[in-house]
């Protein structure tokens, strides 16, 4: 066997050497993209002290007894130490496995679910429907679009204050129900009305950016594909399952994944329209929210557990959607 030598260095023609240590390696990485380096620095340095610090004293929290009353802190002149301790998973076990485990944690999860579904859900369907009829020629369409996307451009507080006024005891929506002689709903007190004036309220703030995306995955659809789908014979059920729904995929998939992750953590609705006067009607993220800061003593320690489970649910779930539409993919390919 012969073996080509290169003679200007004595190695071996193909042999690679010695790979450069990790600091070498650091060192002509920074070298060569040193200007991109100090272009996200500013960001790297927002994120770490908004972001990864807060993550990491947080999951630092679940592993303590940490509230409101052995916490640092300052009365007037005098410092008061803390004297919280260390007692490692109990916080969890205690949330997940405790005798208030089913109150205080999985009915509030069941919920969150349902809650998180029904309103992805309408999200979704409500804005196929109106980005379908928004892609037909129709005179005003441009007055329309302005219209249906007024309720995601007001702010949410406003929008919600308003449907608290109207569903109200004495608000517009039961004075309508009340002239027509049907019921009228306790919508801010009884549970069950509680929940489902939640989920409208949200479906009214979240249509308009589903519609909106959903409109430009539309659009970007190439019209010949109607026109060779029609030329076949195929009907209007028939082109809009094998063309445009398969057109909207890649569209589809990125916004049910940000409306399932936005939903989930869905503060402002709850907090503004029932505040702490509904318990059964809170999801975790709110929920974590009034163990943390709506009741005395006020647990700081079980507050972050939930943030830390609400974080671990959603990477599970994102990491297993992400998956499913791989394999579809890679199955549509076959």
């Amino acid at each position: 066997m012969t073996v080509a030598i290169d003679r200007a260095t004595g190695k071996r023609r193909g042999d690679h050497g010695q790979r450069p240590g990790l600091g070498q390696r650091l060192k002509r990485g920074y070298q060569k993209h040193w200007y991109a380096y100090a272009m996200i620095a500013p960001v790297a340095v927002v994120l770490g002290v908004l972001v990864l610090y807060p993550l990491v004293y947080g999951l630092y929290l679940t592993l303590t007894d940490a509230n409101s009353l052995n916490t640092a802190r300052t009365i007037g002149v005098n410092h008061i130490d803390a004297t919280y301790k260390f007692i490692g998973l109990d916080n969890y076990a205690d949330i997940l496995w405790g005798d208030t485990a089913y109150d205080r944690f999985w009915s509030h999860f069941i919920w969150t679910i349902v809650w998180t579904a029904a309103c992805v859900a309408l999200h979704y369907g409500i804005g196929l429907g109106l980005a379908l009829l928004l892609n037909q020629k129709l005179r005003g369409r441009t007055f329309y679009r302005l219209i249906l996307i007024l309720p995601w451009a007001v702010p949410t507080f406003v929008t919600v204050f308003g449907w608290r006024f109207m569903l109200a005891d004495s608000g517009i929506i039961n004075s309508f129900l009340g002239s027509l002689h049907l019921p009228q709903p306790s919508w801010l007190e009884d549970t069950f009305w509680q929940r489902f004036a939640a989920i409208m309220v949200n479906t009214w703030c979240g249509v308009p950016f589903m519609m909106v995306s959903l409109l430009g995955g539309l659009q970007s659809i190439d019209s010949s594909l109607y026109e060779a789908a029609e030329m076949d014979g195929a009907n209007a059920w028939q082109r809009f399952r094998y063309v445009t729904l398969p057109g909207l995929r890649s569209v589809s998939s990125t916004v049910v994944l940000l409306g399932v992750i936005w939903t989930f953590n869905q503060f402002a609705i709850i907090f503004l329209l029932f505040g702490n006067t509904a318990p059964d009607a809170q999801i975790l993220v709110t929920w974590a929210y009034y163990l943390g800061f709506g009741q005395q003593p006020r647990d700081f320690a079980q507050s972050a557990a939930y943030g830390i489970l609400l974080l671990a649910i959603l990477i599970v779930f994102t990491s297993f959607y992400r998956r499913w539409l791989n394999r579809n993919d890679q199955q549509l390919a076959i």
